[in-house]
């Protein structure tokens, strides 16, 4: 896989210690572009030491029903490795950055360090390193009706020629991360063991919340 200018290839190419940016409803997944806006000093130590280092930054988010407060939140066991690809200071002290996904990781013991950050060693997902093969198993014209479904149901526009032109990978992981779901369901697509499973399951999460909110999806996807 080629990130940036990096390619990320085999196990090697990996690392098996990643500092952890916990952020609630973002989701990152392989492939994907996640814009952040950066301004907390101990994220700003972590994105420093990234740029000075491979880079890399492991976004998670924090295990369900758990809120920031005393001592630090419990993350939630899987989430996926990104690489910097575009940065830019605002002038106020913030920072806007943009993550590119690589792969998913599984959380294992937490590292101490003299950091403010936190770092954990992690598995990654290799797997997702060469997630393309598995394109040909998604239900394309499924899971474009059921983005069409909410679009209209929601009086939303999209940009079809660029939707026609991207590769399922891309649709089905772009539509997971633009989602507007809760962290719950976030969770549940980052998870997903493969990309099929993925569409399938952006599919029912959509149907759902089509059904809850105008009551009978099956006429709305007609």
């Amino acid at each position: 896989m080629q990130v940036g200018n990096a390619r990320y290839l085999k196990p090697a190419d990996l690392p098996d210690t990643i500092a952890v940016f916990p952020l609630s409803g973002a989701l990152l997944l392989p492939t994907g572009q996640l814009p952040l806006n950066i301004f907390e000093p101990r994220y700003l130590a972590m994105f420093d030491a990234a740029l000075s280092g491979n880079r890399l930054i492991g976004m998670v988010q924090p295990a369900l029903g758990d809120h920031e407060g005393q001592g630090e939140v419990h993350l939630a066991p899987v989430g996926c490795l990104g690489r910097i690809t575009s940065f830019a200071e605002t002038g106020d002290g913030r920072y806007i950055v943009s993550l590119t996904g690589i792969c998913r990781f599984r959380l294992l013991e937490e590292r101490e360090t003299h950091h403010p950050f936190r770092t954990f060693r992690i598995a990654p997902f290799i797997a997702d390193l060469s997630a393309r093969d598995e394109e040909d198993a998604v239900d394309r014209a499924a899971l474009l009706a059921a983005f069409k479904a909410y679009l209209d149901a929601n009086k939303l526009e999209a940009d079809w020629e660029s939707v026609e032109r991207a590769s399922n990978l891309t649709l089905v992981n772009s539509l997971a991360m633009m989602s507007p779901f809760g962290p719950a369901e976030k969770q549940a697509l980052l998870e997903a063991p493969d990309l099929k499973t993925r569409a399938e399951t952006l599919i029912a999460i959509t149907e759902i919340v089509l059904a809850r909110v105008f009551g009978d999806s099956d006429t709305v996807l007609q």
